[in-house]
Order: C-alpha cells, then structure tokens, then sequence
C-alpha cells in the first residue's frame, strides 16, 4: 500500500482517482490546486504524487519544480488533458516519472502507479545498499595511533606488497584491508575475503583453491576457490592463525608460484592475487608452538599494519561517538540524540575489550533505550547492564 497525492483542479478527476486507488487498498490525500498541493507535500511522507498539469495559479510544471526539488525520489505522474510530445518531453526532463492523458485509461494508470511505487522502493533500497558498503570504509578518528594506521595504508595501497594486520579482536582489521584494496589499483577488481575461523579444517582447502567434481562425497560439480574467485584483486585472509598446517602450506606454494591447484586435480592454476591477512593472535608465539609455519609468516609479513585498540585511543572517543550517533539514528529514522560532555568522559573511563565493535553497539543501546538526551548517568547504567 503506497501513500499517495492526487492534485488536480477538477474535483470529478480528484474523486475518480480517489475512489480507483482506494480500491486498490492505496491511501489518497486529494489537493485542487499546486499550493495546497506543496503543502501537503510539505506536511506529510508520500509514497508517489499524480499532478495535474493545466491549473490555475501554480500549474502542474511549478508543482513539479518544487517537489523534485524537495525530494526528487519520489516519483511523480504527471496527468493532462490537453498533453502534447513536447509537454510530455519537457515533464520527463524536468523529473517527472511519467505522463499520462485525460481521459485516462484504468489500467494504464494502475500500472503506471505499480512501477512507480516498485522504483521508488528500488531506489531507496539501492541507497540504503550503497550506505551500507560506504559504512564499511569509514576510519574515524585524529589520534596519533589511527594516523600512522591512514599514512601507513596511504604508502602501501598502491603497491602490490602482501600486508599482515594486527590487532585485537574488534578494532577494525578488516576495516584496514578493504582501504588498503580500495586505495590500490586493484579496486576495480574484486575484493573476497575469507573468514579463515570461521571454514572446518577439512574445508578449507576446497574453500580457498576450489574442487573438481568428485573429489570427495559431496563435490557434485566443478567449484572455483577464493584465490580463483579474487583473481587480478585482493583476497583478504582474516583469522590466518587458525588455518591449519595443511592448508598453510598450500597457500605458502600459491604465494611463491602465484599458481594454486583445486583439490582432485593436478592441474596448475595461474593467478594474479594481492593477499592480505590479518590475525589477533602472536603469529611469533604460534610458530614457536608449532602451530603457524614460519615461512608462511615471512611471505605474508611484508608490511606489518597493527591496529590499535579503542583503550590505546581513548581521545578519538567524542568523534566516534559523533560519527555513530548519526549513522545508527539515520538507520532508526529518527533525529540525532544529544550526547553530552559527561557522557562522553563516562564512556572514556570504560575499559573497551570489545572494542571498535563493542563501543558502536553500547551507543546503539543507549540510542535505543535513553531519552533526546544522554547523560552519564545513562551511560553508567546502560553501557554494562551485565554488572
């Protein structure tokens, strides 16, 4: 059900659409003429307006002027019983989603009104997607610590130089490794990562090199790996001191000769990969424990990237604050919280294991939970309610 404006100076018309779109289960809010019809606009969240060129005062174009101006994703039906090419032209380029004439055929308006409203909900949809990845590549922060990360991923992004970032769990690893692609001349490629925790030992080869059909019970088909998937890009392998040794070594021959081989075949497979990883563990202690091979660490430790925790930067709190007060409420649909200064000291005494992650989520629950206004009171009683 869509909420819609019909603005037109002919009262039969305006009752005729009314009585069609209601059945249609369409809510209807009727204007006779272009100012009550802005005002209406103005006072209310439609879904798709239907406007009435010919009309006294502010014709139908003005209407449209304005709204496009105002809010130019909803679409707008332009009607007209005096409607010519070149008004139906000039309506298009000004904004309008379509045109139709009087008298106006039922089914062609209906139709007409269905993809409108299947746009509009692409639209939002699309930009909703796009602020989503966008969210992804945002690094907030001014401290000295997050600095030298952002001048560190400016010096390295263009090359082809293997990274292995560190850090706690939290604080933004994977963060770094979709800067460091986007920032290279690779960003054009794809970018796969691989969540090495997350794969069973016993799949993790058929998920990082591919199989060939047959090559165990459950291989019905040929399947291509993440190294083939991400070839001429960037395959970012997160929680690499968990994959085990078996697959350590293939990956070790895959960086050395730059050719993998799917798991039932002998057959070499030539790729053109940047590989990042990442861990929270101490590769070093892992080695010295026989459980990460040391020549796969030499490969992949190129460049060393170590993230920060949220305890080592305490002073980018107040931006973060900022930065997830807008995005969390811009996702709610609601206004902005006011978060105040002694809120802001009281979530700087916490001591943030979760990090980045755990942080972002006790703002969201304060968002959630407090008034127009948090204080530190909110915060002492909110940002542990375990304890």
């Amino acid at each position: 059900m869509a909420k819609i404006l019909v603005i037109d100076d002919q009262k039969s018309i305006r009752n005729t659409l009314k009585d069609i779109l209601e059945y249609e289960n369409h809510e209807v809010l009727l204007a006779e003429n272009g100012e009550e019809g802005v005002e209406l606009f103005d006072k209310n969240k439609f879904d798709l307006v239907l406007c009435d060129i010919k009309m006294p005062n502010m014709d139908g174009m003005e209407v449209l002027d304005v709204i496009v101006e105002k809010n130019a994703d909803i679409p707008v039906i332009m009607i007209s019983g005096h409607g010519n090419i070149d008004t139906a032209v000039e309506a298009i380029k000004k904004g309008a989603y379509d045109f139709i004439e009087k008298p106006l055929d039922l089914n062609r308006l209906l139709v007409t009104v269905k993809n409108a409203q299947e746009r509009k909900d692409l639209v939002v949809e699309t930009k909703v997607l796009k602020r989503k990845v966008s969210k992804t590549y945002e690094m907030v922060g001014e401290s000295e610590p997050i600095n030298h990360v952002k001048e560190m991923i400016d010096k390295v992004a263009p090359t082809d130089a293997r990274v292995l970032i560190t850090g706690q769990n939290g604080t933004g690893k994977e963060l770094v490794a979709r800067w460091l692609h986007e920032k290279s001349n690779r960003a054009s490629q794809p970018f796969v990562e691989v969540n090495c925790a997350a794969i069973p030992s016993e799949l993790i080869e058929s998920e990082l090199f591919g199989h060939e059909k047959g090559a165990f019970t459950s291989a019905h088909k040929q399947r291509k790996g993440k190294f083939e998937q991400a070839n001429g890009g960037t395959i970012f392998l997160d929680e690499i001191g968990d994959m085990s040794l078996n697959a350590q070594a293939k990956v070790l021959r895959a960086l050395q000769e730059n050719v993998i081989s799917r798991v039932g075949s002998d057959k070499d497979i030539k790729i053109n990969v940047r590989v990042l990883a990442a861990t929270n563990k101490n590769l070093k202690e892992e080695i010295k424990e026989n459980n990460f091979r040391e020549d796969l660490y030499h490969r992949l430790s190129v460049i060393l990237i170590h993230v920060p925790s949220l305890n080592d930067r305490k002073e980018d709190i107040p931006l973060l604050t900022e930065h997830f007060n807008t995005e969390i409420c811009r996702d709610l649909g609601i206004a902005s919280k006011t978060i105040d200064e002694t809120a802001i000291e009281e979530l700087q005494k916490i001591n943030w294991t979760g990090n980045i992650r755990e942080f972002r989520n006790v703002i969201e629950r304060l968002i959630i939970l407090c008034p127009e206004n948090i204080t530190s009171s909110d915060v002492k009683m909110y940002a542990n309610p375990q304890e």
